[in-house]
């Protein structure tokens, strides 16, 4: 038996042992809208196109996308936010009933703006559709002590009978170092992995298990610039785990892969799976967390859990707009490709 053949069965195995989890995402839900327009002129008034309006869209994004991810893969998953009683609120609670995911934790407050992305895309009627601008309305501030104790109750809850807290921290104050500090320290979630992705604020989640930020992220936090040098993004690698006194650490580099660090072992350089030429990077980070959390509530180690993320992230990265990947497309890839590691 190939050593390929028995890395993939492991994984296939991993995969295959998602329905029997239970994942909490925690943060900030957002309504990814997609607005689709015809070439139509060149405006009179402006040096600008005017669009025939198509069609229209709204999407679960943000933590969101994180929690519709770990649904499509499987997983039982119980998603903690706040949404605005306005239309794209109403919209991802109904897109949540659909899929059969419950919203019992998903807040709903009068004076809370739903996080909104509305993008706008021009193209003719058999040309690929291309982005011309993103218009974002968000909350003009962050959720009162009253929104933020609830948000707490109701991870606490739900993470006591889950086998993972996802934190998905876009910056809009659903998810916050506070509310996840208080979660490890007085929660009483025993040994529940909690996994953190966080756009603006990575260092300040001290404790949490793992985390995945991209490249750019790190380089932010440690103000530095990391490029192709390899040895340089070890150093930055084991620095934001001894700070951030992590078990594990995902860093995803777009093209030139990822590298998955293990607080017991060597940092492992993963190429990506499939073409380099992508189509639409929207969320990809969302089905990243959702594919490593879920593989490390599964058993995974850090590697394996690394590796399940890199196929997941594969197969979105080749789809328009924000979209997920489904157990069945992930078991599927495992199968036509043996997964790969760098020497360095």
């Amino acid at each position: 038996m190939t050593k390929h053949f028995k890395e993939t069965e492991r994984l296939k195995k991993i995969v295959e042992a998602f329905p029997n989890l239970t994942i909490t995402v925690l943060g900030d839900l957002v309504a990814d809208e997609f607005v689709f327009g015809e070439i139509s002129r060149v405006s009179r008034e402006a040096p600008v196109l005017i669009l025939k309006h198509r069609e229209r869209a709204v999407v679960p994004g943000g933590a969101a996308n994180a929690a519709n991810n770990l649904a499509d893969l499987g997983v039982n998953v119980l998603p903690v936010g706040i949404v605005g009683d306005d239309e794209p609120g109403r919209l991802l609670l109904k897109y949540f009933r659909h899929k059969r995911i419950p919203v019992s934790g998903v807040l709903k407050d009068k004076t809370y703006t739903t996080v909104t992305k509305t993008r706008i895309l021009a193209g003719m009627t058999h040309t690929a559709r291309q982005q011309v601008v993103r218009v974002d309305r968000e909350p003009q501030q962050a959720p009162n002590a009253h929104l933020t104790r609830e948000l707490y109750l109701a991870a606490r809850n739900y993470a006591r009978a889950s086998d993972a807290l996802l934190v998905s921290d876009y910056g809009y104050g659903a998810a916050t170092p506070a509310i996840v500090t208080a979660l490890r320290e007085k929660g009483k979630l025993g040994s529940t992995p909690i996994v953190v992705d966080s756009r603006y604020r990575l260092l300040q989640y001290s404790g949490a298990t793992a985390a995945t930020p991209n490249e750019p992220e790190v380089e932010e936090a440690l103000g530095l610039r990391i490029g192709q040098d390899w040895d340089r993004a070890v150093s930055a690698g084991q620095e934001i785990i001894t700070r951030m006194k992590l078990q594990s650490l995902l860093i995803t580099r777009g093209r030139d892969g990822m590298i998955a660090f293990d607080h017991k072992h060597k940092p492992v350089d993963i190429p990506i799976v499939g073409s380099d030429q992508v189509a639409d990077v929207t969320g990809a980070g969302d089905t990243v967390i959702a594919a490593f959390s879920a593989a490390l509530a599964a058993g995974a180690t850090t590697e394996e859990a690394a590796q399940v993320a890199n196929y997941a992230g594969g197969i979105v990265v080749m789809k328009r707009g924000t979209a997920t990947v489904s157990r069945e497309e992930l078991l599927h890839a495992l199968e036509q490709t043996p997964p790969a590691t760098r020497t360095h």
